[in-house]
């Protein structure tokens, strides 16, 4: 038929479709600005009326963006504060346990040694029956395991000048803070030292709460060390060997007390 041609249409599932002349997909006409000009018909015509001519589905001609799953602002908020709120929980976790540890270990290391010393503070009526055993006594006092520095603040406030040793760092300083609010800090001393590498010789009074397994080691170390004129009074457990010259007290109050001058002259243990 003049003026009219055949294309197959894509959007009729292949059939032919008869176009007019005047269509813009016909033959090349020149516009105001000649062939390929602006003001072709051809320049100018959609791209999309090409593709139907063509035969290319216009949804083919729709640029693909790739997908993106876009959080809220309110989601990704809540989110780092969910987190931030871990990290402060784990810290303090971690921080209560390392300081559990800290002041645990001094208190169990002790329980782990040959011979243990354990903390056991002093009773009122303890304390009062040392300080009974001291009467009429002067020059310098240890206390041997000295805890919470009760005996050592109790006889520097009797007049002595007093010096615990404690193996507890934590105990030390306590004791230290205590013998400062009793007024009573210029008169004591209180060392972090291990009981059998610290001599004794130079105390006139030595005071001890022992447990049965050290006291006969204790005992040699104490009768090699002490001076003619020194006394020594144990709490809680006596010494194996020894004459007390002193006992008062009843049960876990009990004390004792040996002049070396007795327990010098006894003969000397295998």
């Amino acid at each position: 038929m003049a003026g009219s041609f055949w294309r197959r249409d894509g959007l009729r599932a292949g059939r032919w479709v008869r176009y007019p002349q005047t269509s813009p997909l016909s033959s090349p006409c020149r516009g105001p600005g000649g062939r390929g000009s602006p003001g072709s018909p051809r320049a100018v015509a959609p791209a999309r009326s090409l593709a139907l001519g063509a035969g290319i589905p216009p949804e083919t001609l729709q640029e693909e963006v790739p997908s993106r799953h876009i959080l809220p602002a309110s989601f990704e908020a809540s989110s780092l504060k969910k987190s931030n709120w871990g990290f402060l929980l784990t810290g303090i976790v971690g921080g209560t346990l390392a300081a559990v540890y800290a002041v645990a270990t001094p208190f169990v290391t002790p329980a782990l040694r040959k011979v243990c010393l354990p903390f056991v503070p002093a009773t009122t009526r303890q304390i009062k029956n040392v300080m009974k055993m001291l009467q009429g006594r002067r020059g310098s006092l240890v206390d041997i395991g000295s805890g919470d520095g009760r005996i050592v603040i109790a006889a520097a406030k009797e007049g002595f000048t007093a010096v615990g040793y404690e193996l507890n760092p934590w105990l030390v300083w306590y004791s230290r803070y205590r013998a400062w609010r009793e007024g009573v800090h210029g008169s004591v001393k209180f060392c972090i030292s291990d009981l059998w590498k610290v001599t004794f010789s130079q105390y006139s009074n030595v005071v001890i709460f022992g447990v049965p397994q050290m006291m006969l080691q204790l005992e040699k170390k104490l009768e090699l060390e002490l001076q003619d004129d020194a006394r020594v009074i144990a709490c809680r457990f006596p010494f194996p060997h020894w004459t007390p010259d002193h006992v008062t007290g009843e049960g876990i109050d009990t004390v004792w007390a040996y002049d070396t001058s007795t327990f010098r002259g006894a003969e000397k243990r295998p």
